[in-house]
């Protein structure tokens, strides 16, 4: 059989994989995932794999409770490997090398050649992949074998590496490693150090008290209860901290104890509880209450009191201790009994010697007590029948408290350290994503974690998962902005809020977005890849005595959106992995938030870029109106609003207001399907109510589908409900046309300042159909502004249309005000900062076309006029002086009017406007269509209007009530 490392070195090809890794190529088919993701790691750290740089730090020693656990096993260990040439390693929680045991004299050279020899450091930082180095990282037990390692003078050898914990706290207390020759290699050694490292644990284990022992088998018990993630332990059944059977006494009889003793475990187990009642025999009542034991590290355990009304005199309990230090149990009335020699009484409380009993003075008066200090190891009390002094045990009221159950330090620790990392992740699941903007979450989770996780937290996002996108790789320069910094100190001197910035190669950072897995550093002083980003600030950063850092990516759908730090400064203790466990989940379900608001934002985009370029960009500039507008989009998004000024013929101008029901991109693209289809209509010059006329019709065949059926339509995907208003100003006659269809009521203000709603007829909404529409025709002051807009203007749910419309009246009553101004005035006045609806307004002030801008002549329908046409066209050009347009105007003056005189009837009229285009207008009292035709060679007709087409810029016709209108326009010199 060819040895396993044979198989994974020469016939793999991990030499080549290797040589290929490090030129850039992808090697993920030909590598052990693990092997893959340290190699990354080395290659974020900057390790090249040809020249080490191996830290060495003299006379390490480790604690003597952990060696005392590990000498025997090591000892042990050895002793069976004494027949095969390899060495067993112990390194301290940083992977520097503390004991070397065993292996013969050719392998102790070799492993001193390149460094493998205590107090020499062997993180993956140092030398690479290694049984150390990789197993530390991994946080778990992994085994290296030849060309697996990173660096070239490590490939001639084999090692399987464990990390030791302990097994109350679960750190990482050191390293074990098994190395040999890399022929001499064997995936056994794996099994071989995870044992010894057990076993290492199991006696660390044995040194911790009986109680230390039961809690933790109650957490594992809890642990697998819960699914066996060992996310959060459960409430055990019976818990750790429940004291030992009491026996009867005077006064309290077993049952009254065991309801006690229930109560008192419930209390210190409950995270808001501090009082509690309970009903004993004999008509009495207990009152229980909860406070907390504080020791120079903070909450450290829990005690219960209790105080009892009625019936017989109670004078104390016992608390029974094992063998060891004495428990102090501290009040206010016993400040010496710290000192007392075991077995005296001093002031009330009594002190015994290991395996005694000890009286504690009952607790008089109705004040609470004053907090106790307990001095581990700590024991649960055992209630014990009441003995000693009779007397002082009853204060004025009759109660009588005596200290009833004490929490094990290590317990309370645990509970609290569980109830606040519950109540943590709570408050991220409610707090967390509360909106649906990217900047805003990422906020909220600093803000939920800082100060209670750590002290300071910062949220860096590529700008493209700002804008809505999906990041990109990030390779070397690629560029993060700092979203959200939240800190204990004003002063953090990291990276501030919107800086941009990359992350260098051997950050943390830089290696979880790679990598994908969190990083955790215990002692960022040590961490040389992280100072690397920005030696000079991260150096005052240190001197601020931030020392330990957890960088987590925001890993939603498979894609990494960005990274979360966490760091620590005021809380002495480093982060731990339980500290790396919660930070995942919270930045997990923080990522899942980012990304749902960054799905929001891309989609919001879209839909916005849609509308805005539905709507009318540029300003218009007709000279009958002098136009402002606005238009707000709905703080839900995208909105159905639109509005426009279309320049018509004869210096006329039609101004439009819309509003689609809805929001999204159904309103935005229904509402650019109305826009065009108005500017059609505009095109053929209809009158304001077939026009709408027309509209109506258009949207209810879009609303039928046009006759095709609709699969898989929402009920509510139709357009019914859309309304609109359409005005039309004649600057000439100063006669404005109005029609709506459902819409809101324009306003007129005078030059005066006066304000006026125009009695406009309302008719439905556009798309029910079968009811004509109404116009109203006035006459406007020069000067005059016409105000239109949308509902949402004016309406939402905290204001009725009735008030709104007081509110916009006083604001416009305002004359001489330009209509930006008036557009200003108007939101200021009526809008939220964030409306609810989407609001267009529209504000035109009116221009008047004088006299000396219109020339026009009532003609005969005689041939013989068409000469005379020609001659008062060419003398009103040359007062205008526009000599340079008189012939091409005098020949489509006479073409139009001979058209007139041969195919029309009625009066005739010709009509010069002078505008910012120069506008010939013929009108007779026919309804006739003229139609351009292409003559042929031997037709002697024909050729007017193609000649009138070519001459101008465009021409066209309109109706009215008394006949049409042809007219062309020139582009003036």
């Amino acid at each position: 059989m060819i040895p396993l490392s044979v198989a994974w070195d020469d016939i793999g090809g991990l030499v080549d994989a290797h040589e290929r890794f490090l030129a850039g190529a992808r090697v993920d088919s030909d590598v052990r995932d693990s092997v893959l993701d340290s190699w990354k790691r080395c290659r974020s750290a900057g390790l090249e794999p040809h020249q080490l740089v191996v830290p060495y730090s003299p006379d390490l020693v480790m604690e003597d409770p952990f060696l005392r656990a590990a000498d025997p096993v090591l000892e042990h260990l050895t002793a069976s490997l004494a027949n095969v040439s390899m060495t067993v390693v112990l390194c301290d929680g940083q992977a520097r090398m503390v004991q070397r045991h065993g292996g013969d004299r050719q392998l102790r050279a070799r492993l001193d050649d390149v460094n493998f020899a205590p107090g020499f450091c062997a993180s993956e930082d140092a030398v690479g992949t290694n049984g150390v180095g990789t197993a530390l990282a991994e946080r778990g037990p992994t085994y290296v074998v030849g060309r697996e390692h990173f660096a070239d003078c490590l490939s001639s050898f084999a090692c399987a590496g464990a990390p030791v914990r302990n097994p109350l706290s679960g750190r990482i207390e050191a390293i074990l490693d098994l190395t040999c020759l890399r022929d001499d290699g064997d995936p056994a050694m794996v099994r071989l150090v995870r044992e010894a490292a057990h076993g290492i644990e199991a006696r660390l284990l044995e040194q911790s008290t009986e109680r230390e022992r039961a809690l933790l088998a109650a957490y594992r018990m809890a642990s697998r209860g819960n699914g066996g993630t060992g996310d959060w332990p459960r409430q055990p059944e019976h818990p750790p901290w429940a004291p030992g059977d009491g026996r009867e006494g005077d006064g309290l009889g077993r049952i009254d104890l065991a309801v006690l003793r229930e109560k008192a475990e419930e209390l210190i187990a409950s995270p808001h509880r501090t009082l509690d009642e309970v009903a004993l025999s004999g008509g009495r009542v207990a009152t229980l209450m909860r406070r907390p034991i504080m020791g120079a590290a903070g909450e450290t355990g829990v005690v219960v009191e209790a105080r009892v009304l009625g019936g017989p005199r109670l004078r104390h309990i016992e608390l029974t201790t094992p063998a060891g230090p004495t428990v102090q149990v501290r009040g206010t009335d016993a400040p010496e009994a710290a000192t007392a020699a075991p077995g005296t009484v001093t002031g009330g409380a009594t002190t015994a010697p290991p395996g005694r009993t000890r009286a504690v003075k009952p607790l008089s008066g109705t004040a609470p007590p004053a907090p106790a200090t307990l001095t581990p190891p700590a024991v649960p009390a055992t209630l014990a029948p009441p003995a000693g002094r009779p007397d002082d045990t009853r204060d004025e009221s009759g109660a009588e408290g005596w200290l009833l159950l004490v929490g094990e330090p290590g317990v309370g620790r645990l509970a609290v350290l569980a109830r606040r990392r519950l109540e943590l992740l709570h408050d991220a699941s409610v707090r967390i994503g509360t909106t649906l903007d990217v900047t805003r979450t990422a906020e909220e989770l600093t803000e939920v974690t800082v100060p209670r996780f750590a002290d300071f937290t910062a949220v860096d996002l590529p700008d493209s998962v700002l804008h809505g996108d999906e990041p990109g790789p990030l390779g070397p320069g690629s560029m993060l902005r700092r979203v959200a910094l939240d800190s204990i100190h004003q002063d953090s001197h990291l990276y501030e809020v919107g800086d941009l910035f990359p992350f260098v190669g051997s950050t943390p950072q830089a290696r979880s977005w790679e990598t994908g897995q969190s990083v955790l550093e215990p002692v960022l002083s040590a961490a040389r890849g992280w100072i690397a980003q920005d030696p000079e600030r991260l150096e005052r950063v240190l001197a601020a005595g931030v020392h330990s850092l957890i960088t987590v990516p925001l890993r939603a759908r498979g894609t990494t959106l960005g990274m979360v730090s966490f760091y620590r400064c005021e809380k002495p203790a480093p982060f731990e992995d339980d500290d790396l466990s919660l930070a995942q989940e919270v930045v997990g379900r923080a990522a899942i938030s980012i990304d749902n608001a960054r799905r929001y934002t891309r989609e919001h985009n879209t839909a916005l870029a849609l509308q805005r370029s539905l709507l009318p960009r540029g300003r218009p500039e007709p000279s009958a109106v002098e136009v402002a507008y606005r238009y707000l989009p709905a703080q839900a998004g995208v909105g159905g609003d639109w509005f426009d000024v279309i320049p018509l013929s004869g210096a006329r101008v039609a101004l439009v207001v819309g509003d689609v029901v809805g929001h999204g991109l159904h309103a935005a693209a229904t509402m650019g399907r109305l826009r065009t289809a108005v500017h059609n209509f505009c095109s053929l010059d209809l009158p304001p109510d077939d026009l709408l006329t027309h509209l109506d019709d258009l949207v209810g065949r879009l609303d039928r589908g046009e006759g095709w059926a609709v699969e898989n339509a929402h009920a509510d995907s139709g357009i019914v409900g859309a309304t609109c208003l359409y005005a039309v100003y004649d600057p000439v006659s100063r006669h404005c046309t109005l029609t709506r269809a459902g819409h809101p009521l324009p306003a007129i203000v005078g030059p005066d300042g006066t304000v006026d709603f125009v009695d406009l007829p309302s008719g439905p909404p556009l798309g029910l159909g079968g009811m004509p529409f109404e116009t109203v025709e006035m006459e406007l002051a020069e000067n005059s502004q016409l105000v239109l807009y949308t509902d949402g203007l004016i309406e939402d749910r905290h204001r009725d249309i009735d008030n709104g419309l007081d509110r916009l009246r006083t604001v416009l009553a305002c004359p001489d005000r330009e209509p930006e101004e008036t557009c200003e005035a108007v939101l200021d006045a009526l809008l939220p900062a964030r409306p609810n609806d989407d609001v267009a307004l529209l504000v035109a002030r009116t221009h008047a076309l004088g006299a000396d801008h219109v020339a026009q002549w009532d003609l005969p329908t005689d041939p013989a006029v068409v000469s005379r046409a020609r001659v008062a066209v060419t003398e009103q050009l040359s007062a205008w002086g526009l000599d340079d347009l008189a012939f091409t105007t005098e020949l489509v003056a006479s073409e139009l009017v001979t058209n007139a005189i041969r195919h029309a009837t009625g009066p005739l009229q010709l009509r010069l406007l002078r505008d910012r285009t120069l506008i010939c207008e013929v009108s007779d009292g026919s309804s006739t269509s003229p139609r351009l035709q292409r003559a042929r060679t031997e037709d002697e007709g024909g050729r007017g209007l193609f000649l009138v087409a070519r001459l101008t810029d465009r021409w066209g016709t309109r109706y009215t009530p008394d006949g049409k209108i042809i007219w062309a326009e020139q582009q003036l010199p």
